[in-house]
C-alpha cells in the first residue's frame, strides 16, 4: 500500500505532533507500505541543521519531500498568532495545489492528514482521503461535507468519534486509534535512577515528580505547580517542555517565579524525555476539566511514555485519559483540584507497593500501544472495504 501524508508543519518541531507524524510514518513504512511525507519549507531555526530521521531517532524507510511554500513568520512576531496561521495556510494550500497537479500516479495513493483544511484540495486529486482527527474546529458545520467524503477516518479517542457520529457521519467509517510510543527508547536504558540524574544535574536527595510537555492552560499545569506548595521539602515538582519563551513557557515562568518547589527546565531534546522519565518518582498528568479538548479529545503522547517507563502515574480522572488509564496502572484524583492531586502523589509517594503495582501494570499495559500496531490496525481498517 502506498501512503502519501500530507502535513502543513514544520519538521523537526519542539511540538508534540513532530513525534506523532514521523513515527506514524515510519510505522506505515515498516508494515510494508510505501511512504511519502509532503511538508512545507518553514523557518525554525532552533532545528535547521538538524536531521529529521536522527532528531527522532528512526530508520530512514521513508521519503520526506518538502515543497517551497512562503512563511510569513515576520507576521507572527508582529500580530497575534492566529493571524500567522490563517495566511501561512493560505501559502501552504497554493503550493500543494500545485505541487499536486503536476504530481504523477496520484490514483495509487491512498492520501492520509491531519489537517482538516487541506481536505477540500486534496479530495479534488485523491480518490481515497483519510483524515486523522486529533481535534475538532469550532466551525464544525464548514467542514462536515468534507469529512462525509473521507474514505476513512481516525480518531484518537472514543470522545472524538462520538462527536463525530453525533455530527452525523457513519460509525462504520471511524476507527479510533490512540497515539502510541516506541518501547526501544525506553528499554534500552540501563542506568539506574541515581546515575540518570546525576547525569541529568537532577537532586538525588529528592522525590522528583515529573511533568513533561506544554504548558497550556488546559493541560492543567499551573494546577500541578500550585499542588507543589502542599508538598513537603523532600519533594520537588519539575517540568520539562514549553515551546515558547515569550507564550507559554516565558507566562509559566512569570506565574511561577516565586515557587521554590518548582524546577522549570523548559524544552529538552526528543532523545532526552525517556532519562528525565525513568529518573522521576511520579509523574503527573493534571490536564483540565474545563477544556473539552482535555476532557474528551485528548490522546496525549506523554501518557504512553509515561506508561512505558516503568515510573507510577497520578492522573486527573477524565474520560479521554480514562480511555487508557484505570485504577489498575494509574492513581487517579479529582481534576482542577490542587489539593487532591498533591494527596494522591503524596499517596503514591507514601505506598511503595502501590506504586510498583500500578507502574508495572502501566508497563504491562502499554504493550499494544506500539507505534508499529498501531499502523497495522490502521492499515487494516484501510483495507476492510
Amino acid at each position: 500500500m502506498k501512503i502519501i501524508y500530507f502535513s502543513n508543519s514544520r519538521i523537526p518541531t519542539e511540538k508534540g505532533y513532530g513525534i506523532q507524524i514521523i513515527k506514524m510514518c515510519h510505522a506505515f513504512a515498516a508494515a510494508n507500505g510505501a511512504v511519502e511525507l509532503v511538508l512545507p519549507t518553514k523557518n525554525n531555526q532552533a532545528f535547521k541543521h538538524i536531521d529529521t530521521f536522527d532528531y527522532y531517532q528512526v530508520q530512514r524507510n521513508f521519503d520526506i519531500k518538502k515543497i517551497k511554500c512562503l512563511d510569513p513568520s515576520w507576521v507572527a512576531q508582529r500580530m497575534r498568532p492566529g493571524l500567522y496561521i490563517k495566511i501561512q495556510a493560505f501559502f501552504w494550500l497554493v503550493s500543494l495545489f500545485f505541487y499536486l497537479l503536476f504530481k504523477k500516479n496520484k490514483r495509487e495513493y491512498i492520501c492520509y492528514t491531519r489537517d482538516e483544511y487541506s481536505l477540500p484540495l486534496l479530495q479534488l486529486f485523491f480518490n481515497h482521503v483519510v483524515w486523522e482527527a486529533h481535534t475538532l474546529p469550532r466551525a464544525t458545520g464548514r467542514y462536515l461535507k468534507y469529512w462525509a467524503k473521507c474514505f476513512r477516518i481516525i480518531t484518537i479517542t472514543q470522545g472524538l468519534k462520538d462527536e463525530l457520529i453525533t455530527l452525523g457521519l457513519p460509525q462504520e467509517k471511524i476507527l479510533v486509534a490512540p497515539d502510541a510510543v516506541d518501547l526501544a527508547e525506553f528499554n534500552k536504558i540501563k542506568s539506574s535512577k541515581e546515575e540518570l540524574r546525576r547525569e541529568l544535574g537532577l537532586p538525588v536527595d529528592k522525590n522528583i515528580i515529573i511533568y513533561t510537555g506544554h504548558l497550556y492552560d488546559w493541560k492543567g499545569t499551573q494546577g500541578l505547580a500550585d499542588a507543589a506548595n502542599f508538598l513537603s521539602d523532600k519533594e520537588i515538582v519539575v517540568f520539562i517542555g514549553g515551546s515558547d519563551e515569550k507564550f507559554d513557557l516565558g507566562n509559566f515562568r512569570s506565574k511561577n517565579q516565586n515557587n521554590k518547589k518548582i524546577l522549570i527546565l523548559g524544552f529538552k531534546p526528543y532523545q532526552q524525555i525517556p532519562l528525565y522519565l525513568k529518573a522521576a518518582d511520579v509523574l503527573v498528568l493534571p490536564n483540565s476539566a474545563s477544556d473539552q479538548k482535555s476532557k474528551t479529545w485528548t490522546s496525549p503522547l506523554k501518557l504512553f511514555m509515561y506508561m512505558a517507563s516503568g515510573v507510577p502515574i497520578v492522573a486527573a480522572q477524565l474520560p479521554s485519559l480514562s480511555e487508557i488509564l484505570n485504577s489498575e496502572n494509574s492513581f487517579f484524583y479529582s481534576p482542577d483540584n490542587s489539593g487532591a492531586l498533591a494527596v494522591a502523589i503524596k499517596k503514591v509517594l507514601a505506598d511503595q507497593a502501590l506504586a510498583v503495582k500500578i507502574s508495572a501494570r502501566a508497563y504491562r499495559d502499554v504493550q499494544v500501544h506500539t507505534w508499529l500496531k498501531r499502523a497495522q490496525k490502521i492499515f487494516s481498517f484501510i483495507k476492510a472495504d
